[in-house]
C-alpha cells in the first residue's frame, strides 16, 4: 500500500522545511565585542627617600608634557606617608619631594590628582581621630619645589558637617573640588590650589525639598565648571543622575540626566568640546552627553554592560585623541573599557593586572600624547603600566 508511505514522507519533509525556515529566521545574538589588548609594559616608580614601604598608587593624570602618579607608601606596621611621581614620557619616572606640615598630613595617602599647565594639585586623606573619620587636605606642586601640604582649618573638609571630598579638577578658572556636606552636594574653589573656599548650602547645588544631592566629579568647561552627581528624591530609594553648571563656581544651575530607572553620574570629561558623563544604571553603565557649549540638552548616547554581581561604580574616565577610557568596578573586579565613537559603543580593554573591586584596591587611568598610563593596586602590590593608546578597531 504505497499511498500511506508517500503521505508519511511528505509530512516529514514538510516538517524539516519548517524547522529549517525557523532556524533561518531566528534572530542571531549580537557578538560580544572583541577585547582590546594594549602592549603593556611595566614601568618603575622609584621609591622616595625616607622610611621603607611599599607603594600605594591611587590616581594618575596627564597635562601638557607631564605625567603624574600619586598615592603613598605603607610600611609593615601599616603606617602611611604621602608620595607622588612625575615623568616627561610616561616611561622614566622620578619621585617628587614631599613636604607635609601637619600630624595627619604626614600620614596622608594622595587619592585624587589634577593638573593644569605645569602645575599639579592633589587630595590626600588619613583616617584618624576619635570617630575614625578621614582627615582630608590638599597638596600643591610647582616646578622646582616639593609637593607641599596646604594647611587648612579642620572644618574646611572635616567636622560634624563633613561627608566627602571626592574629586579635584583644574581649568582656566582655577581649581575645584567636588564632594558633599551634611546638606548635600558642595564644592571647594581656588584660584591657585594654594587654599580653598568651601561653598556649601548653595541653592540648586545642595539638597532641598526635592531630595538629597551628592557630587562625585567635576571638569572645567571653558572658564566655568560642570559637576556631576546624584539626587536621592525625598521619600525615594533610587538615585537619579544630576549635572550642575556654573560660570564662576558660586552660583549653580541644575539639570537632570535621562534615566528610566535611576542611576548616578559618577565621572565626567570633555570630549571634542562636549561634556560626556558615565555612571551606573540598572542595566550596566550609561553614557550621557550634552551639546558642546551647552549645560542642557543631555541625552543618553550609549553604554555597556556589567559582568560582576555587586554594586557598580565608575572609578575613572579620561578622553584623549577622540577616545574615551573608563575604569569601572562591578563588585568582583575593576575593569577597563574604551570607546572611539563618543560613548555609543564600548569594547573591554585587557588590563595589565587583575584588580579586585574592594576598598584596599585601585585602578586608575590617564591618557595623552598617544600614550596610556594605568596604575593598579590589588591590595598586596602596586604597579604602573604604560602602552601606546590603542585604536578601537585594532
Amino acid at each position: 500500500m504505497p499511498l500511506p508511505r508517500v503521505r508519511s514522507v511528505v509530512v516529514v519533509v514538510a516538517g524539516v522545511a519548517v524547522l529549517l525556515a525557523a532556524c533561518r529566521s531566528a534572530p542571531e545574538e549580537p557578538a560580544a565585542p572583541a577585547p582590546v589588548r594594549p602592549a603593556w609594559r611595566a614601568v618603575d616608580l622609584p621609591l622616595p627617600p625616607g622610611p621603607a614601604g611599599r607603594p600605594l598608587l591611587r590616581d594618575a593624570a596627564h597635562c601638557g608634557n607631564r605625567w603624574y602618579a600619586v598615592g603613598g607608601l605603607v610600611d609593615g606596621a601599616g603606617e602611611t606617608r604621602p608620595a607622588a611621581w612625575s615623568s616627561s614620557d610616561g616611561v622614566t619616572w622620578s619621585a617628587l619631594p614631599v613636604r607635609a606640615q601637619t600630624f595627619y598630613g604626614r600620614q596622608h595617602v594622595l587619592y585624587a590628582v589634577a593638573c593644569r599647565d605645569d602645575r599639579m594639585a592633589a587630595l590626600g586623606a588619613k583616617t584618624g581621630g576619635v570617630h575614625g573619620n578621614p582627615r582630608t587636605g590638599t597638596w600643591v606642586w610647582r616646578p622646582g619645589g616639593p609637593v607641599r601640604e596646604v594647611p587648612a582649618a579642620f572644618e574646611l573638609f572635616g567636622g560634624p558637617r563633613a561627608v566627602s571630598a571626592a574629586r579635584l579638577a583644574a581649568g582656566p578658572g582655577g581649581w575645584l573640588i567636588a564632594g558633599a556636606r551634611a546638606d548635600g552636594a558642595a564644592v571647594w574653589s581656588s584660584s591657585d590650589a594654594g587654599g580653598f573656599v568651601l561653598r556649601e548650602g548653595v541653592p540648586e547645588l545642595a539638597g532641598d525639598a526635592r531630595g538629597r544631592t551628592t557630587a562625585y566629579d567635576a571638569v572645567a568647561v571653558g572658564s566655568g565648571w560642570l559637576v556631576v552627581g546624584s539626587l536621592l528624591p525625598a521619600g525615594g530609594t533610587a538615585l537619579a543622575p544630576l549635572a550642575w553648571s556654573s560660570a564662576d563656581g558660586r552660583t549653580w544651575r541644575r539639570a537632570g540626566l535621562p534615566a528610566d530607572a535611576g542611576g548616578a553620574a559618577e565621572r565626567v570629561v570633555v570630549r571634542d568640546g562636549a561634556p560626556t558623563v558615565v555612571g551606573p544604571v540598572r542595566d550596566g553603565f550609561a553614557v550621557w552627553r550634552a551639546p558642546a557649549g551647552s549645560p542642557d540638552g543631555w541625552r543618553r548616547v550609549g553604554g555597556f554592560g556589567a559582568t560582576g554581581p555587586g554594586v557598580l561604580s565608575v572609578a575613572g574616565l579620561v578622553a584623549s585623541d577622540g577616545r574615551l577610557l573608563a575604569a569601572t568596578g562591578d563588585g568582583a573586579d575593576r575593569r577597563l573599557w574604551i570607546s572611539g565613537d563618543g560613548g555609543a559603543s564600548w569594547r573591554p580593554v585587557i588590563a595589565p593586572a587583575s584588580v579586585p573591586d574592594r576598598g584596599d584596591a585601585a585602578l586608575a587611568v590617564a591618557a595623552g600624547d598617544g600614550g596610556l598610563l594605568v596604575v593598579t593596586d590589588d591590595g598586596k602590590s602596586s604597579r604602573a603600566w604604560w602602552a601606546a593608546l590603542p585604536a578601537v578597531d585594532e
